[in-house]
């Protein structure tokens, strides 16, 4: 067996589609709040009866089980009730991206074979055939009240399927045409039964501060729902200090945050004047997630707190319980119980703990598919010797003797230069240590001496050297096959919606001196 390999002793809980336990839950405590945004509230019996008039609403459209609805907007209390309604008649959501291009969200809505397009006023017209309805229109014919009318509040019961869709979540597109990547609802339901370690239940209060859109925000708010508790949506953009205040109001248990929102969070001078106690665990994932911050969070922020790595793509998911291994806080855990991650160099062998390689994963929370993609779904699939089926990540990765997965960069981003692997990661570290700079990113470019060559883009704090000086510093301590070539001061960098370095557009717009 692998070194890298965890048995799975015991499988999860037995199958339970999400929408019947949302169902259970309104029945039982119909008078406790389950979602709140703004001054917004509505209860567990308001959300059930609303979820049910959906999926009527649905169904008398003519929708069937196992077909779509789009959904694309700001987190809002309606968007949740369409995306449990839809489930509620056994369709699958595809919750788009608002930061997307009115031709990549038309090409989404056309891949996914959406029979209802559901947004507010922050999308734009879209080149599709479909009904488009509003969100956040209070009245009229493609307002949500007007297209609900006078719908029923007893859908059809609907008998879901573990394999059948729940989602499809589209990836950025970053790095090209936008995937839609179809998560089954066992998938969502080996999700909550994770969550069971981690104190969701009725009397759970969880932030929600990243877009509804993204499975980073999906893994932390169908826990919460499928166990009774509550979620409370934040407003518009991210701003540290008024999180803070509303957690801080609201008594919050748990929260999903990316590294950026953490890094945030941690910097504002202000930080321990707020009463933090009531949280129970935090989560992260999406993106690098410094040992250092992490450090820094356990020092000063009372609860747990838990890293997840995975992809969106499902296979192996990794888990850093940071407050019971402090220290590991270099790695991304160790695999989730049941979870087979393995190594691979590049002819597809498997390789040793303490090798590195790319890292390839199995387990009960795996996409179907890219939909209508099959010659991607391939590429991204990985077999062993007995035929089982791991979805590879991209990311390069090592095991130590304990089992904790180190990672080194992703595949794509490895500057190789002058035939030497060198790991963007490893350059970002080393900058980071000195006090002048607050964010960094190092992507190779194109170099007709090496091939490629390491570029720095520093976000400077507040008291940064120039930036040759920085340069100089960094190229001190790194070997020699390792040294910066140049180094940009930038007021930010380029993010995704949940905080990923977008690094394609630095490598596109770099231009040498």
């Amino acid at each position: 067996m692998s070194s890298a390999a965890t048995p799975a002793p015991a499988g999860p809980p037995p199958f339970r589609p999400i929408p019947d336990l949302i169902r259970e839950h309104a029945q039982q405590q119909p008078e406790r709040l389950a979602l709140r945004h703004g001054t917004a509230r509505m209860t567990w019996g308001e959300l059930g009866a609303q979820v049910d008039r959906v999926a009527a609403r649905l169904q008398a459209h003519g929708l069937q089980p196992r077909q779509s609805i789009a959904l694309c907007g700001a987190n809002s209390i309606p968007y949740v009730v369409l995306f449990l309604g839809a489930l509620r008649a056994g369709l699958a959501v595809a919750p788009l991206p608002a930061g997307a291009t009115a031709d990549q969200l038309a090409g989404m809505v056309r891949d996914s074979g959406a029979g209802v397009l559901f947004v507010d006023d922050s999308v734009p017209p879209l080149a599709v055939d479909l009904p488009r309805i509003r969100i956040d229109l209070e009245q009229g014919d493609e307002s949500l009240p007007g297209w609900l009318g006078a719908a029923t509040g007893t859908p059809h019961p609907v008998q879901i399927a573990p394999q059948w869709p729940f989602n499809i979540i589209y990836s950025s597109g970053t790095t090209g045409t936008p995937k839609g990547i179809v998560q089954p609802h066992q998938m969502r339901w080996a999700h909550v039964a994770r969550g069971e370690n981690y104190g969701y239940g009725p009397h759970a209060v969880a932030m929600v501060a990243t877009s509804l859109c993204s499975n980073t925000t999906l893994v932390s708010v169908f826990p919460c729902l499928a166990k009774g508790g509550m979620l409370v949506l934040t407003q518009g953009r991210f701003d540290p200090a008024a999180w803070l205040a509303l957690a801080q109001e609201a008594r919050a248990t748990h929260a999903m945050l990316v590294p950026v929102q953490y890094q945030r969070l941690m910097a504002l001078p202000d930080f321990d004047c707020f009463d933090l106690s009531s949280f129970h665990m935090k989560f992260c994932t999406s993106a690098p997630f410094a040992a250092q911050l992490k450090a820094d969070i356990l020092a000063r922020w009372p609860g747990g707190l838990v890293e997840y790595y995975g992809m969106t793509e499902g296979g192996g998911t990794c888990v850093l319980e940071a407050h019971g291994f402090p220290d590991k806080l270099a790695t991304v855990g160790r695999p989730s119980e049941g979870h087979d991650i393995r190594v691979i160099d590049e002819a597809g062998r498997e390789l040793p703990a303490g090798a590195i390689g790319e890292v390839v994963g199995r387990s009960g929370a795996m996409m179907t598919a890219y939909n209508n993609q099959p010659a991607k779904t391939r590429e991204a699939e990985w077999y062993d010797p007995q035929g089982q089926r791991f979805i590879r990540t991209g990311d390069v990765g090592r095991f130590d003797q304990d089992g904790f997965l180190t990672l080194m960069d992703r595949r794509k981003d490895m500057v190789i230069s002058g035939g030497f692997n060198i790991y963007p990661s490893d350059l970002e570290a080393v900058l980071r240590q000195h006090a002048g700079v607050a964010d960094v990113a190092v992507v190779g470019v194109p170099s007709p001496a090496w091939g490629e060559t390491p570029v720095a883009f520093v976000v400077p704090a507040t008291e940064a050297p120039a930036a040759d000086a920085l340069r100089a510093w960094a190229n001190e301590r790194l070997g020699k096959t390792q040294r910066l070539a140049d180094l940009r001061y930038l007021p930010e960098l380029p993010r995704s919606d949940i905080g990923k370095v977008l690094k394609r557009q630095l490598r596109d717009g770099y231009r040498p001196n």
